[in-house]
């Protein structure tokens, strides 16, 4: 199937309209090159981050800087963060002479790949000790060009493929972006005994070519646009030309921004239940999310010892996520994903029981084994399923700042509510709190009953025979 064959329309409200197939028929999705494709992207994706995150704290502890600075240095992971705020840029703005001979997605790619590619190794040549000040002014333009690597990646992933391919094409693009991190993480720790931190660093930015060469071969995604938001943005930009006190391009700008910045949240807005996807996005990760707060600190407090506690969780825990990514591909691809998102919700649930038990247990490595591998396997199938329901909600008008803006609202609302988790751990045991932290999964799952619900009602009834 050609890379650039238009998507047909797609459901509102993310869950799709596939339903189950043959294993055979969900196997024979992958044989589409385009995964190919969305897997090495992947890999690009997930490389910058260890390099200014673990890596790096890494290499500068080695160097000896102080613990202050270190702690400082965290602080350029911002943009990460904050992508939603020029993702309408990246949406809708030409990138100068790449968009006009590549296209939009490609175009915007292939300059973040770029100025990777040299960002990277300024920071190999600088050094955090040597130039502190400097080396966090190389690191956060990483982070900037990696985060605008990855809203743009992420829409050209929904933008290639149909929805029914969506749930495995999320799974294979966050299998890529492990696997980059795993690379930039332990496998760049493993080759500086050898090489050098320099030298490390500036092959990393050398594997950054993968996506490069990975989207110069690919094609730019056709697809069509909502035609109700191309009327509204339409109507929006005649009344301002109309305005007598506006300048044409004074009324030009203010319908961009209309068209780039507001119209994704009108859109999103004039959809039947709207506000409770929103809480669905919140909460359908929280009780894995108040879990992973204190596991680290349940551990030390049962008298595991830093080698086993590494040594299980990222041996362990590597693997069991990767799997985990890959059993939710294959659930999405064989029952659908509302199916999928029913199944991984669940088992992300009842894994949490896996750490009451170890509380029960006390210090047993094969039962921390168990319950890591099963946390982080868990983990990876609700991740799958959870990235591919936000690339279903994308309008492909607005599909850069949609899945942006509901990326970053599921990562802060996570955030929020499990932060008072420390506090509840504090007032009860391990094995309650972990009862509780199955519990807060609960709402997640009763507003995913309601969108079933409401999915089922909204569905075509199949016509008589």
């Amino acid at each position: 199937m050609a890379d650039g064959r238009p998507s047909p329309a797609r459901s509102r409200d993310g869950l799709g309209h596939t339903g189950p197939k043959s294993w055979r028929a969900s196997l024979a999705v992958y044989r589409d090159r385009r995964f190919l494709s969305i897997f090495f992207l992947g890999i690009s994706a997930g490389l910058p981050l260890a390099l200014v995150f673990g890596t790096l704290s890494i290499w500068m502890a080695k160097q000896g800087v102080d613990k202050t600075t270190v702690g400082l240095f965290s602080a350029v992971t911002l943009p990460y963060a904050l992508k939603f705020l020029w993702a309408p840029v990246i949406d809708r703005s030409p990138f100068p002479l790449l968009t006009r001979f590549l296209g939009q997605r490609r175009g915007w790619t292939v300059a973040a790949q770029l100025a990777l590619m040299a960002s990277i190794p300024a920071m190999a040549l600088t050094g955090p000790a040597a130039n502190p000040l400097l080396m966090a002014a190389f690191a956060l333009f990483v982070s900037f060009c990696s985060a605008s690597q990855d809203i743009v990646i992420d829409a050209y992933r929904v933008e290639l493929l149909e929805e029914e391919k969506i749930g495995p094409g999320a799974s294979t693009y966050i299998f890529g972006y492990r696997v980059g991190m795993l690379i930039s993480g332990a496998g760049a720790l493993n080759m500086v005994g050898g090489l050098g931190w320099s030298t490390v660093y500036l092959i990393m930015a050398a594997l950054v070519l993968i996506g490069f060469v990975t989207i110069l071969l690919s094609r730019e995604p056709q697809y069509e646009t909502d035609a109700e938001s191309a009327a509204r943005e339409r109507r929006v930009a005649e009344y301002l030309a109309r305005r007598p006190e506006l300048t044409g391009r004074r009324a030009a700008i203010l319908a961009w921004l209309y068209g780039a910045v507001v119209s994704p949240f009108v859109e999103y807005m004039t959809r039947p239940l709207w506000l409770v996807i929103l809480l669905f996005i919140i909460f359908y990760k929280l009780g894995d999310a108040m879990a992973g707060v204190m596991t680290g600190y349940f551990m030390v407090e049962l008298g595991f010892s830093e080698a086993e506690i590494g040594n299980v969780g990222k041996a362990i825990g590597f693997a069991a996520t990767m799997l985990g990514v890959v059993i939710g591909g294959w659930l999405m691809a064989q029952l659908g994903l509302l199916w999928a998102l029913w199944i991984c919700g669940g088992v992300q649930m009842l894994s949490n029981l896996m750490f009451a038990i170890q509380a029960m247990v006390g210090h047993d490595i094969g039962m921390l084994a168990a319950a890591v591998g099963v946390e982080n396997l868990a983990g990876g199938m609700g991740t799958a399923a959870f990235v591919a329901y936000l690339s279903g909600l994308c309008n492909l008008t607005y599909t850069a700042t949609q899945f942006a803006l509901f990326s970053a609202v599921a990562s802060l609302g996570r955030t929020l509510l499990a932060a008072p988790a420390g506090r509840l751990a504090e007032m009860v045991d391990w094995m309650p709190f972990f009862l509780v932290t199955t519990i807060a999964a609960l709402p997640g799952l009763g507003l995913l009953l309601w969108l079933s619900l409401a999915h089922r009602r909204a569905a075509p009834m199949p016509e008589p025979d």
